[in-house]
């Protein structure tokens, strides 16, 4: 990686409003605060905060035809998965191919959109009221 490209920031640790063009600083001691917002939310620690994601586990198992662009790409501009759901994450889906017996890792920044034969499992409620 070009480390003068991507340098990480420096902070001493406290909380300066040394504001620049009416922007504030942000605190340096980052120490529990991720740890405080998570215990004081309301939102269930299972569930993330991606609905794609949340639909396509609610639908694991299902054979459904995943289409992808990738738009970098001379030979794989847009390309179609069929397969069975397998997981879901944040950033990701897995899907296994019956016919071939081959498993996919596919990033889901490129998924354009899913098509089930069946119905679609969908829980609108992800969250509940705050």
């Amino acid at each position: 990686m070009n480390s003068n490209y991507y340098s990480m920031p420096s902070y001493n640790g406290d909380y300066q409003n040394t504001a620049m063009d009416g922007v504030a600083s942000m605190p340096g001691n980052y120490q529990g605060s991720q740890t405080n917002i998570i215990k004081n939310s309301k939102i269930p620690l299972t569930m993330e905060q991606s609905y794609i994601e949340n639909i396509l586990r609610l639908n694991k198992g299902k054979l459904a035809t995943l289409y992808f662009s990738f738009p970098d790409s001379v030979e794989w501009r847009d390309k179609t998965f069929t397969g069975i759901i397998e997981a879901a994450g944040r950033d990701h889906v897995i899907v296994s191919d019956p016919k071939n017996g081959k498993w996919y890792l596919l990033l889901i920044i490129y998924l354009n959109y899913v098509e089930f034969e069946e119905k679609i499992n969908y829980n609108p409620e992800f969250y509940p009221e705050i």
